[in-house]
């Protein structure tokens, strides 16, 4: 034997941090030869068969005391050569393949400096499973990074779950431990088994992992993502060449699980979802769709918001394979995907990221650095290279891999405040003793600096709630680098004033105005969102106040001047029907309503007319964040409740007037100033039939008199439709133009 006592010791009690150096093909030390070990549980017998090279002579490895270690040694070289091993089992049967302990590392030292660093952008092609060939062999290289494990295998259904069987390597003081198993195919299920840094034995999934088992099933599968035959070329062009703040974008909100549901119990998978969602896109117009996670997560009622697997789609709806299949679909269809982007906090569960090696590895130490006590998850350590790498190299992973237009990046107030939701005291300061988290704003303004860089045209947006500044500005002003951040303060002051009934509205129409003097500050995103419809705050229907007809006239004012205001546009799914009850993850959208009198049909053909008029009006879009594009022609009227605006495209010269009647009172001949002469189109009436309303508008248009009225020398008469808002524009030379709901 020439493995000493302990290091045989090492091997078969699996406590050796690298056991490629005993196992395997290895020169003799005074270079007569080579030494042959392999660690084969239940073999009889083991011999070394070389696969190349014939000219080398096969030989025996022979077992070492009564353990599962087989040694052997060959004179004939000292140069170490690819061979098989031809195992001999107890039931008399053989197998043979290449050995596991032969191969080099198949993560670089280059991946190793880069991950160390926090920059190695495409850590998803070093770490995890990886499909490979290797020396014509095809098989799974095997990667994690676990620094303080004592030791860590592969257990998977190819190797019987035993930890014994693939003992990883670990490389150098990288953290990261590696294995290329020969033999191991797509589709194979594996985790990781450690004995952690406090010396217990645990299993857990990979933080890499592609794909995983259905849920509540906890195993990785090995997954080649980059197989898929995109077709979406044409889109990926167009969207480098477009910018974004200058485009139109109305994104219609959807759960994949609760939009439209095959039965009771089964949802629509990611192909199924792909032919009616597209159809309905196309009837209702909007431009984007925004997926919430679609990450994968344990615990269905997050709704995706507590992610166990960051790099994977969730296998409720399918397969990776077929999420780019929905993706391409609706790319070639012509409308951009947005989705949800999780990386302000994780779940702790202890088989996923939670103290993964047996220590705070990916979050903090101190739980007033490393918990969010409102929600029972955990912080992630921005400040740790390796783990704002894991994540910045996440989100580049879902662009390179699933071609998603845009990031809606979660709880961001919650990663720049130190002191979010915590009392004095349960929180640590900064180093110049602020509630600043440095490590996060750094990170942030980082990560839209890499996907802006690699995937120019997708869209970064900051679900933010507080009044950090420049938050959608540039990192070299200042700026933490989204493309565009919600309005939140938009959305309370809108459902607030719209919740309200119409007698008491005069008192608050500051609540309405109030956005446009903060307006220049970011690039908005005016969100009427699933948050808005859950936790008993009631559907945007039960939150309108009045009887049917006031609640859903109310409703359609609400969704247009949403529309007609300047910044970019999101609904969740089921408020473009008037959905009555709030959202329920369990249940599908309640389609039935369509059928059940003209209010609900009434606003889903509002909602795709507003989108029509809104693709139509470069006034509506290209204008959002320029000044000049925006004017108010009167806020002054509280006591009828009534507002004008003009938004103007100054590229073409076109331009749109708004008119809100905020109280049920019908106005007739109702003056408003015009900022130029000749014939107004109304284009959009929200009270006409159409739409469940009254009827009441302006026969199709107006004319303007030299009347001066709100500063201006031009003014007209207009009917104001109760609890209504309608849109004019000047008629083009050589027509009168078109009306829908006129």
């Amino acid at each position: 034997m020439l493995l000493t006592p302990s290091e045989l010791d090492s091997l078969t009690r699996l406590i050796h941090r690298s056991p490629h150096t005993l196992l395997g093909l290895h020169p003799l030390g005074d270079g007569t030869g080579l030494v042959g070990r392999a660690l084969i549980l239940g073999a009889v017998a083991v011999q070394v068969v070389p696969v190349h090279d014939r000219s080398q002579p096969t030989f025996d490895l022979l077992r070492l005391d009564s353990s599962d270690v087989f040694e052997g040694v060959q004179r004939s070289t000292s140069q170490v050569y690819a061979y098989d091993l031809r195992v001999q089992w107890a039931d008399g049967s053989v197998s043979q393949g290449r050995d596991p302990y032969s191969f080099w590392p198949t993560v670089s030292d280059n991946d190793l400096h880069l991950f160390g660093e926090g920059n190695h952008l495409r850590l998803y092609e070093a770490l995890g499973a990886r499909v490979l060939i290797l020396d014509g062999v095809a098989g799974v290289a095997f990667s994690v990074w676990a620094p303080s494990a004592r030791r860590m295998s592969v257990v998977g259904d190819f190797n019987g779950w035993d930890g014994r069987r693939h003992a990883m390597r670990q490389l150098g003081s990288s953290g990261v431990w590696e294995i290329f198993i020969p033999g191991v195919r797509e589709g194979a299920l594996y985790q990781f088994e450690m004995v952690d840094a406090q010396g217990g034995l645990k299993v857990n999934t990979d933080p890499m992992g592609s794909a995983f088992e259905l849920p509540p099933q906890r195993a990785a599968v090995v997954c080649d993502t980059g197989r898929f035959a995109w077709t979406d070329g044409a889109w990926m062009e167009r969207r480098r060449q477009r910018d974004p703040l200058r485009s139109p974008m109305s994104i219609y909100e959807l759960h994949g699980g609760s939009w439209k549901k095959k039965s009771a119990s089964e949802s629509l998978g990611y192909r199924e979802l792909a032919g009616p969602l597209i159809e309905y896109l196309r009837t209702t117009g909007f431009t984007h769709v925004e997926l919430m996670p679609v990450a994968e997560h344990a615990f269905y009622p997050s709704w995706g918001y507590q992610v166990t697997g960051f790099y994977a789609p969730t296998r409720r709806y399918g397969t990776p394979e077929d999420l780019q299949h929905l993706i391409n679909a609706l790319h070639t269809a012509g409308f951009g995907v947005i989705i949800d982007w999780v990386p302000a906090h994780f779940p702790k569960d202890a088989w996923a990221l939670a103290r993964f090696d047996g220590t705070a590895l990916y979050e903090h130490e101190d739980p007033r650095q490393g918990e969010h006590q409102d929600w029972g998850t955990l912080i992630f350590n921005f400040g740790r290279h390796e783990v704002s790498n894991f994540l910045i190299a996440n989100a580049l992973s879902w662009c390179e891999r699933y071609h998603v237009d845009g990031l809606r990046v979660d709880a961001v107030a919650s990663m720049l405040y130190l002191d979010y939701s915590r009392k004095e005291g349960q929180w640590i300061p900064n180093r110049y003793g602020g509630r600043e988290n440095l490590e996060a704003v750094e990170f942030l303004r980082r990560f839209n600096h890499h996907v802006g860089v690699q995937f120019p045209g997708v869209v970064t947006v900051a679900e933010e709630s507080t009044s950090w500044p420049m938050v959608s500005r540039p990192p070299w002003i200042g700026g933490l680098g989204f493309t565009l951040k919600w309005n939140m303060g938009w959305m309370h002051d809108t459902l607030g004033y719209f919740g309200r009934d119409p007698i008491h509205r005069r008192y608050h129409q500051n609540e309405l105005t109030f956005a446009m003097l903060y307006h220049g500050h970011e690039n908005f995103v005016l969100p009427l969102s699933h948050d808005e419809v859950v936790h008993g705050k009631g559907s945007l229907r039960r939150r309108m106040p009045g009887d049917d007809w006031q609640a859903f006239a109310n409703l359609r004012t609400l969704l247009g001047y949403q529309w007609f205001f300047p910044g970019k546009k999101l609904l969740f799914m089921g408020c473009e029907l008037g959905q009555s009850s709030e959202w329920n993850v369990n249940a599908e959208v309640d389609w039935g309503l369509l059928a059940k009198g003209p209010y609900h049909a009434g606003v889903q053909r509002w909602v795709c007319d507003l989108n029509a008029v809104y693709r139509a009006e470069p006034a509506l879009w290209r204008g959002d964040y320029e000044e000049g594009a925006f004017r108010w022609i009167d806020t002054g009227d509280h006591a009828n409740s009534v507002l004008s605006f003009v938004r103007t495209d100054r590229e073409t010269g076109g331009c749109l007037l708004v008119i809100l009647n905020l109280t049920p009172t019908l106005h007739q001949a109702y003056r408003i100033g015009l900022p130029r002469p000749g014939r107004w189109i109304e284009v959009l009436n929200s009270d006409a039939a159409i739409y469940g309303g009254g009827n009441q508008g302006n026969a199709g248009g107006v004319v303007s008199e030299p009347v001066s009225c709100h500063g201006l020398p031009q003014s007209a008469g207009f009917v104001l439709p109760p609890l209504g808002v309608s849109a004019f524009r000047p008629a083009r030379a050589g027509g009168s133009g078109g009306t829908l709901g006129g």
